[in-house]
């Protein structure tokens, strides 16, 4: 199939590309188009504002983590009868693991999926200057089919056709339009990123400020061509099979926790799991008749307080551990299980007290990039032979006991040589907690093993919870 596709890419962070890529999105969408948004790289908050503009949940493409095979697969399957995929790039078009530019990086990525490339420059301060960046850029690698530019951060009109004329005359690149700076549609950032659309006041303004602009100023005709221009990309299997719901796993999903891979998510109903989803800020219970929980990442440390108000489910995910429930969490969620969470104001909130530790806010990061986990103590999603790639980022660290049990050796590898070594994955009674975020498609067998786990709970006998 033809796959209608196109990436949008950065010459390097911060240059725009969430704000012109959720712009082209939201104006696509207004023309009644059905879109596939992706985010390339581990990206819980962009997909979120994709998903909102479009309404179609964001998927993530991961080099590292994931196969090409994989990611083929995974690109046709959710691409499958969409009018056209727009596909946001990670940090600079070659930024990848280490120094690799052909592996985790944007350009790697468009290379594997074919896909034609949009390069976001900052035009601020340049002239033809603009020229030699767009230059470079496609001649650093000929093998990535850079297509157009798109100029953010300019001062006006005139200022743009200068950029343009040089960069088209002396480069041979389309340039598809610009942006000027406008503070109305800038998002707000927290710990290297933006902060999650949940949160954002106002939302729907802002985005009705961008694609006002976008339409205006952007060739958005001009992308939706180059977008069904993309090379043939081989005929899929798309028909998906039929799988009895035979376990029910409740996931977090509110402000607090909402970082999940949707692949992950889906791979688990494929393998039958009915996911009932639940809040640990508004739901005084769980859900009934639950054989297993998912509690996934996000800003724990923000809403620590409402969490603490919240006895009645604290105790009752407490409870469900006790009994042997299946709970697997990742990030904000193992900060969730711990004794507490103390925040950068140093004040201290109760959590559930699973895991007999405290979750420390620090004002750097603890943790930050790819790493290789080797599961060697059976848990809720490994008999304890299980090796995965993830990736890590977080501010908090883990004080107290030093007895508890890990089922993790995390490694940190850059290039051939390994950098340190630690242990994660907290394992008590039958859940465990880690600071590393997994895509189950890098290892399906924890997805199948989770499954398996909550099915074999189910056997036991459900649990109801006394309200």
């Amino acid at each position: 199939m033809n796959y209608p596709r196109v990436v949008i890419a950065g010459t390097q962070s911060g240059v725009g590309k969430t704000t012109i890529s959720t712009g082209i999105m939201r104006a696509i969408a207004l023309r009644g188009l059905d879109i596939q948004p992706y985010k390339v790289g581990p990206d819980y908050i962009d997909p979120a504002f994709h998903s909102f503009v479009t309404g179609n949940k964001s998927r993530n493409l991961d080099s590292w983590m994931l196969e090409e095979e994989v990611l083929v697969e995974l690109f046709a399957k959710n691409s499958y009868n969409k009018t056209i995929s727009i596909i946001e790039g990670v940090m600079g078009l070659y930024d990848g693991f280490g120094v690799e530019k052909d592996m985790g990086s944007t350009a790697h990525l468009s290379k594997i999926l074919k896909a034609p490339v949009i390069l976001v420059i900052d035009g601020s301060g340049m002239s033809s200057s603009a020229a030699a960046m767009a230059l470079g850029y496609k001649l650093y690698d000929t093998d990535v089919n850079i297509m157009g530019v798109i100029v953010n951060n300019v001062s006006g009109e005139k200022h743009y056709e200068l950029l343009k004329k040089a960069i088209e005359k002396d480069t041979g690149i389309k340039c598809f339009g610009y942006l000027k700076k406008n503070l109305n549609i800038k998002l707000e950032s927290r710990h290297l990123g933006l902060v999650p659309s949940v949160e954002v006041k106002d939302l729907e303004k802002k985005l009705d400020e961008l694609a006002k602009m976008v339409e205006e100023t952007l060739d958005i005709d001009g992308i939706i061509r180059l977008a069904n221009e993309a090379c043939h990309l081989g005929e899929k299997n798309q028909k998906e099979p039929t799988r009895e719901r035979i376990v029910n796993i409740g996931v977090a999903l509110d402000k607090a926790f909402n970082f999940y891979y949707q692949d992950n998510l889906e791979l688990l109903e494929e393998l039958g799991a009915n996911l009932v989803y639940f809040s640990p800020l508004k739901d005084k219970h769980l859900p009934q008749n639950l054989h297993g929980l998912y509690i996934g990442g996000g800003f724990p440390e923000i809403f620590a307080k409402e969490l603490e108000e919240n006895v009645e489910i604290r105790n009752e995910i407490k409870k469900a551990s006790l009994i042997g429930m299946p709970i697997y969490a990742e990030c904000g969620g193992l900060m969730f299980l711990a004794n507490s969470i103390t925040t950068l104001e140093d004040k201290k909130f109760k959590m559930v007290g699973i895991f007999n530790k405290d979750a420390i806010m620090t004002k750097r990061l603890q943790r930050f990039g790819y790493v290789y986990v080797n599961i060697d103590r059976a848990c809720p999603i490994s008999d304890g032979f299980d090796i995965v790639k993830a990736h890590e980022f977080h501010r908090s660290s883990l004080n107290g006991n030093k007895e508890e049990i890990y089922a993790y050796k995390v490694h940190k590898i850059r290039g051939n040589e390994l950098q340190n070594t630690w242990q994660c994955g907290l394992v008590k009674n039958n859940t465990l907690g880690a600071y590393a975020h997994i895509h189950f498609y890098a290892n399906k067998r924890l997805a199948k093993n989770f499954v398996n786990n909550c099915k074999i709970f189910k056997e036991k006998g459900s649990v109801k919870f006394e309200k």
